[in-house]
């Protein structure tokens, strides 16, 4: 049986590897902002995934959007605000982001199954 999860962070782990390989300075850089932005500041790192995950759902990127759930379960993120995170993104984004909002109460379900 395949494990969603698992199967998203092996492909994403190849292929940045692959990307970065390549050694393309403006590649690097948009990886460098990336992992900064999401840092600590005055906004606290869960908070600014949960952000991540808004914006991500209302541009309608499943990749990202899974990117977001993990990094906020692993932050310790409940499923309450991670589904009030959603509502507000669906509510911006408009019923367009309802096929990504399933997909997104999906992962987040392999995301619970995969910790016990």
């Amino acid at each position: 049986m395949s494990n969603p999860v698992e199967e998203f962070n092996a492909y994403r782990s190849k292929m940045n590897e692959k990307l970065l390989a390549d050694n393309n300075k403006i590649i690097k850089r948009i990886f460098n902002l990336d992992t900064n932005a999401y840092s600590e500041g005055a906004l606290d790192i869960k908070t600014k995934e949960l952000l991540g995950l808004v914006a991500s759902a209302v541009l309608r990127c499943d990749d990202c959007v899974k990117y977001h759930l993990e990094s906020s379960f692993n932050l310790g993120a409940s499923k309450e605000e991670v589904m009030e995170t959603l509502s507000i993104a669906t509510l911006v984004g408009g019923t367009i982001v309802v096929p990504h909002l399933r997909r997104a109460y999906e992962y987040w379900e392999a995301l619970e199954a995969n910790q016990g």
